[in-house]
């Protein structure tokens, strides 16, 4: 089964200069489609750093969404990182180049002059649609400047208005076959009175006996409706769902612990 991963490049998040709107917005994005993120990674702009990250996220054969550093200013390095992780050259993408042109031409227009794609502020955009070789475009409907794809992994820029448009048209367009395959139910109940070394037994024979489920344990000490305590449950797929937590109900009921309310998601 495909598993989706999210890269968040730029040492604007790291320093706090800027909240990332990326993780939950892409969370919000599959799940509305019945898929997952499993995993996430954020990266300052250090090139040793992204190219590692971005060679481990082409070996992995996960469908990664990386967001950030595909301008053409010096701390954008996420286009030369992806050439140098996959020992590609970069070359200027034909279609790229098409684009970026036409969002000059209508930026010239907007303000009432002249395009003159020799100068060198123009030449210097054009870098924006240098992309390792055998790349193909992602659409931007924002601005047109197209982010790329190599394989499973797809490269979109730093701002969420241009990111998320484009996220979802590969997930509703590329992955749309997918939709659904990652469909999960969660049945949980509030434990009062209990420990998580106490209940670990419990929880490691539920997922032994019920394969395909998880089990998650949310402790809380100053919970500001049921103060200390924990929530106890599964997830996994409807049908297992209902048998495992019937057999985590009556294990609790064993160990002499509190219940409280169940939380059904």
């Amino acid at each position: 089964m495909a598993q989706f991963g999210l890269i968040v490049i730029g040492d604007e998040i790291l320093s706090g200069k800027r909240q990332d709107k990326h993780l939950p917005k892409v969370i919000e994005l599959l799940g509305a489609r019945g898929l997952q993120l499993s995993w996430a990674r954020y990266l300052g702009d250090r090139r040793d750093h992204i190219t590692a990250a971005l060679s481990d996220a082409f070996a992995s054969g996960d469908v990664v969404f990386s967001c950030g550093g595909i301008g053409a200013t010096p701390d954008d390095h996420t286009r030369q990182c992806a050439a140098a992780a996959l020992g590609r050259a970069l070359v200027l993408h034909p279609q790229a180049c098409d684009l970026i042109e036409q969002r000059m031409r209508e930026v010239a227009l907007e303000q009432g002059v002249t395009w003159e794609p020799g100068r060198p502020d123009n030449q210097q955009r054009l870098q924006m649609g240098c992309f390792p070789e055998g790349a193909s475009i992602i659409p931007n409907p924002y601005n047109r400047i197209p982010g790329f794809s190599v394989g499973d992994v797809h490269f979109v820029p730093g701002f969420p208005v241009m990111a998320h448009p484009m996220i979802e048209g590969l997930l509703d367009g590329r992955y749309a076959w997918l939709h659904g395959s990652q469909r999960q139910a969660e049945h949980s109940v509030i434990v009062f009175g209990g420990l998580e070394a106490a209940l670990t037994p419990l929880m490691e024979t539920i997922e032994a006996t019920h394969p395909g489920i998880k089990v998650f344990s949310l402790p809380s000490v100053d919970h500001p409706q049921w103060g200390r305590h924990i929530e106890l449950g599964v997830k996994g797929s409807a049908s297992a769902v209902a048998l495992a937590y019937a057999d985590l109900l009556a294990g609790l009921a064993a160990c002499g612990v509190q219940l409280g309310p169940e939380l059904v998601r």
